[in-house]
């Protein structure tokens, strides 16, 4: 299956506002091998929406990127990570590492969206999401956020020890206006919208039964409730 037809959106959700092709090249980084990665991951089904996000971090006087790419299916969530490596001084020699893993869509428990606004006060219905954070889980991991608790007292000293959060997520990516663009804020909130949808879908088919379970949310029956981020 070609590429454009490997990268089409499905016509029953909201279409995002750049395609994967594009995403990539404005991403500039190895737009050509991150797309055929990524091709090759999907291995001929139909993407229904896509991620794809870039993080530059300094390291003395080095500058490095790197590339995490989502690509849904109905079947499946493919995560592409790509990362280059400088091997000489000059930089005239590079190597890229590259890793890809494919999660079956039911097999995801948790899709959590965080959410920031400036200037809260002056909300408007029209106003964009300024910053963005998708958290997904689904092999159990858990992560736990610790701080020393506090309480009221700005004065106080005591040692009211510590307190914290536990998040479920395998992956986490923080997308903002800034840094990426208001089109790719929104482009991140109709991928978690797609991904809700074709994870719900596949939970009731492999078990109609089941509950899936939505940010805020807690079991019947649970005694704990948890928040989020990385």
């Amino acid at each position: 299956m070609g590429r454009m037809n490997a990268f089409r959106s499905a016509g029953s959700h909201t279409p995002q506002g750049q395609s994967l092709e594009q995403a990539l090249q404005r991403a500039g980084f190895y737009p050509l091998l991150v797309s055929d990665v990524v091709e090759d991951a999907l291995d001929g089904q139909p993407c229904l929406a896509h991620l794809a996000h870039l993080e530059t971090h300094f390291d003395q006087t080095e500058i490095h990127r790197h590339i995490t790419v989502l690509a849904l299916t109905e079947q499946m969530l493919i995560i592409a990570h790509v990362d280059d490596q400088q091997l000489d001084e000059n930089g005239e020699r590079m190597m890229a590492q590259i890793s890809t893993e494919s999660v079956p869509v039911k097999q995801i428990r948790s899709v959590v969206l965080s959410y920031m606004y400036t200037q809260p006060q002056n909300y408007k219905p029209t106003d964009p999401v300024r910053e963005l954070t998708l958290s997904i889980g689904w092999s159990g991991s858990q992560r736990i956020d610790i701080a020393p608790a506090a309480c009221g007292d700005p004065q106080c000293e005591a040692d009211h020890g510590y307190t914290g959060n536990i998040a479920q997520e395998d992956i986490a990516l923080r997308i903002s206006a800034e840094a990426d663009g208001l089109l790719a804020v929104q482009d991140a909130k109709i991928f978690a919208r797609v991904l809700r949808s074709v994870n719900t879908r596949a939970v009731a088919i492999a078990d109609p039964e089941a509950t899936v379970l939505r940010p805020g949310q807690v079991a019947r029956g649970s005694r704990f409730g948890r928040n989020q981020h990385r």
